[in-house]
């Protein structure tokens, strides 16, 4: 119908915006046009250059956090399609976020291979869901991811937190998988002990993915999908003597805290990178407020490891 805009024109549209947003200039531009002086800030894990917020992937996987909110599951589900979750990964790229973190979720790592077939350029952090306590099937997944181009495997945050004191052989050994596949390995956790556990038993990993958020919204202590980081100031303690690189997750305690809150808490208190689960009308926005927070850093007290 004449003036009637298509999804398609939608989508060439809303990637312009975000471009121009970034300062990349116009559709189709690298995220390395937008001008140094107001690219978002990278840093290093091992030889990847990685962007300090990264997209995190349970809202591309529908996972949400959502309390007992149940049909938000539903509704992530119905927005997220293959060609909204091709166009977040696009925007992100505009707005200068080059890395992600996702689950090994076979309909998601399909859309990551087309993009990246379509020329998309984001490095991929993985983690694999096989069974951890059995090597030949961790390998085969470990292996499989690999192959497909992941840039980097950790191991799950699910398992790991099971996986300290009398058991912490099992993380060991699935360390020593991913690094004999040559990709880079982290270790996740929402349980600041893996984090003590692999430093104390001095597991060679190469960075960490560890939950980090403060407590100062309404929901923290529901009890019920609502808190993943019970001790933000032991966690901010421990962390300022580990040298490896730590990524922060759930800053936002899934859509609880806001971006500027989450950002200057994280980074403010040693984090190196962020993890932000976004949809694609957040990301401008978001990469911005990281921006002004990095930016305006004053009183962080951990180095960068990253």
């Amino acid at each position: 119908m004449p003036g009637e805009l298509s999804r398609r024109d939608f989508v060439k549209g809303s990637v312009a915006g975000a471009a121009l947003a970034a300062g990349a200039g116009a559709l189709g531009a690298e995220p390395s046009a937008a001008p140094k002086a107001d690219a978002l800030p990278k840093g290093k894990i091992g030889k990847m250059e990685v962007s300090r917020i990264l997209l995190g992937g349970n809202l591309l996987t529908h996972f949400t956090h959502s309390r007992d909110l149940r049909y938000v599951y539903a509704l992530a589900a119905h927005y997220n399609t293959p060609a909204k979750i091709r166009e977040t990964l696009e925007v992100a790229e505009a707005n200068g976020i080059n890395t992600l973190s996702i689950h090994t979720v076979p309909a998601a790592l399909k859309i990551l291979q087309e993009h990246r077939k379509n020329g998309g350029k984001m490095q991929w952090i993985i983690c694999s869901t096989a069974p951890i306590n059995d090597a030949n099937a961790y390998g085969k997944s470990i292996q499989q991811l690999v192959d497909m181009g992941t840039d980097a495997i950790y191991v799950w945050g699910v398992h790991a937190d099971g996986l300290t004191g009398s058991k912490v052989g099992v993380l060991a050994k699935a360390v020593e998988i991913i690094k004999a596949s040559g990709a880079l390995c982290g270790v996740g956790g929402h349980q600041l002990g893996v984090v003590q556990a692999v430093e104390k038993e001095k597991i060679p990993a190469d960075f960490y993915i560890k939950t980090f958020h403060h407590h100062n919204y309404p929901s923290a202590k529901l009890g019920h999908d609502s808190m993943w980081c019970h001790d933000p100031d032991e966690t901010k303690k421990v962390m300022e003597t580990v040298e490896k690189p730590w990524i922060s997750f759930k800053v936002m305690a899934a859509g609880a805290i806001p971006p500027q809150s989450a950002f200057q808490y994280v980074f403010e208190n040693g984090a190196d990178f962020s993890l932000a689960g976004m949809f694609d009308f957040e990301i401008a926005e978001d990469v911005a407020i990281a921006k002004r927070v990095l930016a305006g850093l004053k009183d962080r007290k951990r180095p960068w490891r990253g």
